[in-house]
Order: structure tokens, then sequence, then C-alpha cells
């Protein structure tokens, strides 16, 4: 999606004609047993009766009845239940009975998911757990990476069954104010600041979520977190680059408390990544092994909770991040889709008129004097400088990872461009009022209606600028 018209495509159709997709993912396979553990095959029916498939790995040796725990994974559609092997063959090995199992993809696209039917999805995993034999089904909990920390809980809230929470790389924030950190965290990293990632880049974020083109975006984390009752245990890595790991702890107790929870536990390791595994190389590689001490500290936490020793706001201090999160609202209706829709219908129109108008009358031979020669300069800037921005920052976080070109005082070349287009045109709409004021006797009636749109959309081009932050340092 890399043109102006696609992307307004995309904007006006996406909202619309997004739907769930309909065909769900086939069961992975069986997982071989790792030594010293059993694997277990297991289906269980998820929200809307859709069958999901898991496995259940257990220490081989029989003994009393176990403690166990779903995990639920991150982002993504299909995941397959071998993407938390590392982590379930741990707990395993701490003495726990695990779950993994096949996320759905049927009514999970990148346009549409349902945290609700996840949680479902969850709930059905924990049902089938505590029903297996050698498991204790009062002492079954919830473990959640990534967007499983928004599912975990959620599932939790909705039930007395579920004897604890684990998150990890959680977030107690809305999941638009994550993904806006995450994606302004890989540019500043490559360099840039400024309006770019100060203005820019929430602005498309919140057009987005206005849009419906965000999942999620404003999900309640912290209205959900006030309803957990359960022990909650979260897990953060030094090295975390999608989730805030100094802002999310605090948010996380302040939810808790207000719902009358204080028995939590957070934890930070050192030269971990978003998942608790070894890092390489500060986050950007996750490595095979889990941080030393992680799965040590949940089958400790698990014993200890599932057995009445409850912690009592049991919180490290957190790690610090180079950059802060920061809100994201949702749009007023002034800045809403159908604003924006309007000011792009109106710059198409009216830049694009202009010099059409005297491409056909030069085809015609006829000749009319321009009222100003600034009114090319604002026909051509004003449109650069109108699409220019969604266009770019859209190119910025389609790709895995962003690329924002060569780098100059903190602003990416191709901004810094448009910067100056924007200037151009709103000096250029400038001289072209006084132009026209000066010769509005001589104006003919046809030419007025052509000046009078390019006028509106060099006027409607100036809050533009400024809300995306082209006409801010």
């Amino acid at each position: 999606m890399k043109t102006a018209l696609t992307l307004l495509l995309a904007l006006v159709l996406g909202a619309l004609l997004a739907a769930p997709a309909r065909a769900a993912a086939p069961a992975s396979g069986p997982v071989p047993a790792p030594p010293g553990l059993t694997t277990t095959d297991v289906s269980f029916a998820g929200a809307g009766g859709l069958t999901l498939h898991g496995t259940v790995l257990a220490p081989a040796k029989k003994g009393p009845p176990r403690p166990g725990v779903v995990l639920v994974t991150g982002s993504g559609s299909g995941v397959p239940r071998e993407h938390l092997l590392t982590e379930a063959t741990e707990f395993a090995r701490r003495g726990l009975a695990v779950l993994i199992y096949d996320k759905r993809s049927e009514g999970y696209t990148d346009l549409h998911r349902d945290y609700s039917d996840l949680a479902d999805d969850a709930l059905g995993g924990l049902r089938a757990l505590r029903a297996r034999p050698g498991v204790d089904p009062a002492k079954v909990g919830l473990w959640g990476l990534s967007e499983g920390g928004w599912v975990a809980p959620l599932a939790a809230s909705r039930t007395a069954d579920a004897a604890f929470v684990i998150v990890v790389g959680g977030n107690a924030m809305t999941p638009i104010r994550q993904q806006n950190w995450n994606e302004s965290y890989d540019l500043r990293r490559a360099g840039v600041s400024g309006s770019l990632v100060d203005r820019g880049k929430p602005a498309l974020a919140r057009l987005a979520g206005d849009a419906g083109l965000f999942a999620e975006a404003y999900f309640d984390a912290q209205g959900v977190l006030q309803r957990v009752r359960q022990p909650l245990l979260g897990v953060w890595g030094e090295y975390d680059l999608q989730t805030p790991p100094e802002d999310n702890p605090p948010l996380f107790a302040r939810a808790l408390r207000r719902g009358g929870n204080t028995h939590y536990t957070f934890r930070f390791f050192t030269g971990a990544d978003h998942a608790a595994h070894l890092t390489p190389d500060g986050g950007i590689t996750r490595g095979a092994e889990l941080a030393p001490g992680y799965a040590d500290l949940v089958g400790t936490w698990v014993h200890d909770v599932t057995n009445g020793k409850l912690p009592e706001a049991d919180a490290a201090t957190p790690l610090h991040q180079k950059y802060p999160s920061v809100e994201v609202q949702p749009l007023p209706w002034w800045e809403s889709r159908w604003v924006h829709l309007a000011a792009v219908l109106l710059f198409l129109v009216a830049f694009t008129a202009y010099p059409l108008v005297a491409l056909v009358r030069r085809l015609r031979g006829r000749r009319v004097r321009p009222v100003s020669r600034w009114a090319r300069l604002l026909a051509g800037a004003g449109f650069a400088a109108g699409f220019g921005p969604v266009v770019y920052l859209f190119s910025l976080v389609a790709g895995s990872s962003p690329d924002p070109g060569p780098v100059l005082g903190g602003r990416p070349l191709p901004w810094l461009i448009l910067q100056g287009l924007a200037v151009a045109a709103v000096a250029a709409a400038i001289a072209t009022a006084v132009a026209w004021r000066r010769a509005a006797a001589d104006v003919a009636p046809g030419e007025r209606v052509r000046l009078g749109l390019l006028m509106a959309a060099g006027a409607v081009l100036v809050p533009w600028g400024l809300h995306w932050g082209l006409l801010l340092p």
C-alpha cells in the first residue's frame, strides 16, 4: 500500500469490508515428549464452539495432583503450540502441568480480532486442563505473553476457577498506546526525533483506530485488571522493545489496587527480551533460552500461591526504559476519519483541478493569464504536502522494521522535504490570495471557482500540516 489512492481506499473500505476469517487453522500435530516429561494431545471447545487442539506437558514422575497452567500466546493468527514449547518444557520441569494450544485463525485477522473470544478460548483450555488426571483443579491458572497479557487477565476476570494469572511482557495500557510506543521506539533507535514521532506517528495510529484498521485499539486493560481477584505475577525483560517495561508495572499496581487486589508480584530480568528470553543484541533477536531464574520464579511462585502463600504488593524496582510512552486518545469529531476523508477529497479535487484546467485550455488553444504564478506552486506543493505524510508514515509501519531513509538532525530526508513543501504551499497560498485580491476586478467567474477551490484547499492545509506535524519542528 504505497500510493495515496490505495491508502485512501483502505481507509474508506477497510472498516466497512473487514470481516473475520472463516478458515480455522488445522492442528499443528503431536509434540514429542522432552526428556523426563510426558505429552498428551487434547482438544477442547473455545469461543463460538470452535474446536481447538493442544498438548499437555507434565512431569513423567507420578505424585500427588499438581498445579497447572494454560499458556496464552501473543499476537498472530493460527500461532502453533510449538511457539511456546520452550516455556512449557521448562515450567513442566518445575512440577507443573502445562497446556499449550494452537491459536485460532478463525475470526482473527490484522483488521479484526476479539480479545473476548480469545479469553473464552483460554477458558476452554482452563477447563480442559482442570479435568486432566493428575492435575489439581483448584490449582490451575493462566499465563499470557504480550497480547496474551491482555487476554489472560480478561479470562481470569470471568471465572473463579483460575487460581492465578501470570503476564510476560504484559500491558496495563491500551493496545494503541503500546503499539505507538513500539513503533516510535523503532524510529527513535534509527535516530528520528521531532514532529514525525511526536505528532505524525500518533496521528496515524489514531486515524487507524478511528477507521477500524486497528483491532482492539482502545481495549480497557485497566478496567479488566480492576476485576481480577487472583494473585498476579508480572514479568518484564530489560530489553523489551515492544512493551514499555517501566511504564506498565505502576499501571498494573494501580488498577489491581483499585479493585482491592494487592496480591501481586513484579519481577524484571536483565539481558532478557519481550518474552523473557535471553537476547544477544539488546532485544532485536530472541535467543532460544529463557532468562536465568525466570522458570524457577514461575515454578516457585505458582507452588506458593496455590498453597496459600500469597504475595503482598511485592514489586521490585522497575527497569528503566529510554523513552516514555504517551497516552493516545481517540480522535475528536473534528479530526475524525470523515473529516480526514473530506480534506483528502478537497485536496484531490483542488490541487489536481488547477493544473488540469490549465492543460485543457492549452490543448484547446485558449490562453488565460494566471492571477499569480504562486498558484502553480500551491497546487504542486499542496498535493505533496496533503498526501505525502500519510503515505510516508504508513510506509514506515507497514514493514517489519522501519526504514526512514537518511536522517538529518533527527529528521528523515523525506520528512524534511515534505515539511519544506508544506511551508512552500502555505507561503504560496498567502501570495496567491494577495494577488487575487489585487486583480479581483479582472478575474473571470470560472477562474474564481478554480481559484476558490485552490484557496480553500490551501487554507485546510494549515490545520492539516499542524495535525500531522509537517508545520512543526
